[in-house]
């Protein structure tokens, strides 16, 4: 079987959002199905995020997961803004530092997307649902791939 999991084929990087993100349709609550090991999700399983749109036309932002150590869902709570290209955000955790949520693949009906940040640090495959099915991880994978990410570095999400 031919594995999606290699490393960056060259030094660029597209991080190039998609550019019809009809927001209304993003909100609601994703799952975490696979991501690049990061400090603020170490140690987190079933990891979740719910977006959902405040009266000021911000979105808030919470994420959860389960911190194994600790045995409790950990929550953070921060808040997203639209900007003037469609599918980046500027999302912030942590009083005014902004840092960039692109929507870089996303299914036609909402289902599944792909995220990542400015850079190849981080990267999401989110899922409405807690699984995919391996067809579409390979598509996701594919496309990170494409796109100059270091696919090796993806890490699945235990979801029980």
């Amino acid at each position: 079987m031919k594995s999606f999991f290699s490393k960056r084929r060259s030094d660029h990087l597209d991080i190039k959002p998609v550019e019809n993100l009809e927001i209304e349709r993003y909100l609601g609550v994703w799952y975490e199905l696979a991501r690049f090991e990061n400090r603020f999700e170490r140690g987190l399983t079933d990891v979740m995020a719910e977006y959902s749109l405040k009266e000021d036309g911000s979105i808030k932002v919470e994420n959860s997961g389960w911190n194994t150590k600790k045995g409790i869902r950990s929550r953070i709570i921060g808040h997203a803004k639209t900007t003037s290209m469609q599918g980046l955000l500027r999302v912030s955790f942590f009083w005014k530092f902004y840092s960039d949520y692109r929507v870089l693949m996303i299914d036609n009906d909402y289902q599944w997307s792909l995220v990542g940040a400015g850079n190849s640090d981080y990267l999401w495959i989110l899922s409405r649902n807690t699984s995919l099915s391996q067809d579409t991880i390979e598509k996701i994978i594919t496309e990170a791939h494409k796109r100059g990410y270091d696919t090796s570095k993806f890490v699945f999400s235990i979801m029980n």
